[in-house]
């Protein structure tokens, strides 16, 4: 059911409440960002999350954690934020930057600081006002692998409780005070594949009694970064990326085996099965055009994520209510597993833009000098409001009086 006075409403009201909790987690982001965790390995963040939410929360998927409020009975709108930062060394010089080896280079910080506060002012809220449970889920394991967001999914205990689910993501493409909320794929599929090719090893004086497979991983990279041009429609949205090089121990030794390591993208579902062929087709012949043989093991695979249509209608509609514009349209083909907690119900990703923020140096996602300031709590946390009560509104099925 709808709240008393309308969606809009009550979306304005939460907002002011959520506002008012944003001081109280400045400190928190801080404490999060200083001590990154990676994947399945946050305990301590975990343990940091439920001291500020004041609960210690269902234990989901390992280290996840699931919070829910009121708002009667059945299941209720997840809004999900990431326990883990990246195995990278930070190089911002903020006072609170990581100094363990990790660091949060994704937002991740921020997303959960700002989680914390609108659970906070949720549970402010009568019960009986509630447009539908609110359901809080803190993902282990957002950047590797085995992905946290399928390990929550199969979990019955959020499959029973979440039948809507909602995120918000920073991005510094985006403009300050804008949000991202469209229809459709807006993150594409992501695969990471580990490519090997072997060969015969020997000495870099006598190429001609070896099979050479740095030469031939050379050829193979190159020819993969020239697969999306001539295997995917150009109106598509595709990428192929080989990040890691691995062979050998001298400069004067040819090496028995090379490796590389590689991530493919779409936002279409079919290219990217086109993709994961054309890989294996081009490592296997160019290996063996130098004599080597050469093979692919696809690692990590996650759908495209596809925003639910009504639902980012819903969340387009109600964006002024909580004090934020919608972004023009735009997508990317960066990937999130978020994308598998749409099996639970209908789903939506809402980027918050961070271009224009006060004193952010413009780095993109993943970078060691990445930093959202303190101000994106507020306009992240705004977000996941928006997307909570966009989230009830579409489970409630009307098409009218959001106001």
């Amino acid at each position: 059911m709808p709240p008393p006075a309308g969606y809009g409403a009550f979306l304005a009201g939460l907002v002011r409440l959520v506002d008012e909790e944003i001081p109280g987690v400045v400190a928190l982001r801080e404490a999060l960002h200083a001590e990154p965790e990676t994947g399945f390995a946050e305990t301590a963040t975990a343990r940091t999350v439920e001291e500020a939410m004041g609960e210690p929360g269902i234990t989901v998927a390992g280290t996840g954690r699931m919070y829910r409020v009121g708002g009667g009975e059945g299941p209720g709108v997840g809004v999900r934020a990431e326990l883990d930062g990246l195995a990278m060394t930070e190089a911002t010089g903020a006072p609170y930057a990581s100094r363990n080896g990790n660091m949060h280079a994704c937002g991740h910080d921020v997303h959960l600081a700002a989680l914390v506060a609108l659970t906070r002012a949720v549970r402010r809220v009568p019960a009986r006002e509630l447009p539908g449970p609110f359901v809080a889920l803190c993902q282990p394991s957002e950047e590797r692998h085995p992905s946290g967001a399928l390990a929550m999914a199969d979990e019955p205990e959020v499959a029973a409780a979440v039948d809507a689910v909602v995120a918000a993501h920073v991005h510094p493409d985006l403009p300050w005070g804008a949000v991202g909320a469209e229809p459709g794929a807006v993150n594409a599929a992501a695969d990471a594949a580990e490519i090997l090719v072997e060969g015969v090893a020997g000495h870099g004086a006598y190429p001609h009694r070896t099979r050479d497979p740095v030469l031939a991983l050379a050829h193979v990279v190159v020819a993969l970064h020239g697969l999306v041009g001539r295997r995917i429609d150009p109106v598509h949205g595709a990428a192929l990326t080989v990040g890691r090089l691995e062979a050998g121990t001298a400069e004067n030794v040819i090496p028995a085996e090379a490796r590389a390591s590689a991530t493919l993208r779409a936002l279409d579902g079919a290219d990217q099965e086109t993709l994961r062929s054309a890989v294996r087709e081009v490592v296997a012949g160019m290996a063996q055009a130098y004599g080597c043989t050469g093979s692919v093991r696809f690692t990590k695979s996650e759908p495209p994520l596809v925003n639910d249509e009504t639902f980012a209608a819903r969340a387009k509609a109600l964006a002024g209510a909580a004090g934020l514009q919608a972004a023009p349209p735009w997508r990317s083909c960066g990937g999130d597993d978020f994308a598998h907690l749409s099996r639970l119900g209908p789903a939506l990703m809402v980027f918050v833009g961070l271009d224009g923020a006060p004193g952010f140096r413009e780095n993109p996602l993943h970078h060691p000098r990445f930093l959202p300031p303190h101000e994106a709590i507020r306009n992240v946390a705004r977000a996941q409001a928006l997307g909570y009560v966009a989230g009830c509104a579409t489970k409630a099925g009307r098409t009218a009086s959001l106001g």
